[in-house]
């Protein structure tokens, strides 16, 4: 970046803060909140995903050839929600348990495994609204302490007055606005992420049940 055009954004950023007052640290404070849950949720779902198309095909064809030994240590090999939901169906299965009980056990694995999914991710929901809120109470600041000063201001110091509330009231509202639109466009974005992820394990699931069930006779002790 251009050292000049840096310089120019950091003056803009110090300015905004210096004009903003003590509203815009309290929302400055929510941002770096929102930007955590952000990161942390990227680098963990990463972690969680899985090839699913590669991951169901050699698993089915372990169910298929009565390997449930093989299929369960795949599953060990890449923990994830998924993975270890299957694994809960296959080791009910291995020791030939009843459908029933194999479908409990990918349920209860289900409840387990998306808490892990979704994190924190609610609260950058209430981050968004916070900002908002934030941003708002700077606004009245902002105003009242305007229209105080032009009150107490004789005639040539006025519009000096009134432009710095202006001034204060228009940061904290942009500042505010600018971390609820992040925060609440990422938390859509991970809802839509989590929901898929869910749809995925439980879909998955259901097909690996059918499949056990119809090739019980196959699996080897």
């Amino acid at each position: 970046m251009n050292p000049t055009v840096a310089a120019d954004n950091m003056n803009f950023i110090q300015r905004a803060f210096a004009e903003g007052g003590f509203v815009m640290y309290v929302i400055a404070v929510i941002a770096i909140l929102a930007v955590f849950v952000i990161v942390e949720r990227l680098m963990k779902l990463k972690n969680l995903s899985v090839d699913k198309k590669e991951f169901t095909d050699q698993i089915f064809r372990m169910v298929v050839a009565g390997d449930l030994r093989q299929a369960i240590s795949y599953c060990d090999a890449r923990p994830a929600p998924l993975t270890n939901t299957v694994k809960a169906g296959l080791v009910q299965a291995m020791n030939k348990r009843p459908d029933e009980e194999v479908q409990v056990a990918m349920d209860a694995a289900v409840m387990r495994e998306m808490p892990k999914v979704e994190g924190w991710v609610s609260f950058l929901a209430v981050f968004g609204n916070v900002a908002v809120l934030a941003g708002l109470l700077g606004t009245i600041i902002g105003m009242i302490g305007s229209f105080r000063a032009v009150a107490a201001a004789d005639p040539a110091t006025k519009a000096l007055e009134l432009s710095k509330g202006i001034s204060h009231a228009l940061n904290c509202t942009a500042f505010g606005l600018l971390v609820a639109i992040i925060s609440i466009v990422a938390y859509g974005l991970f809802q839509h992420r989590i929901q898929k992820t869910e749809n995925e394990v439980v879909e998955t699931s259901m097909s690996l049940l059918n499949l056990v069930v119809a090739n019980r006779e196959k699996i080897k002790d």
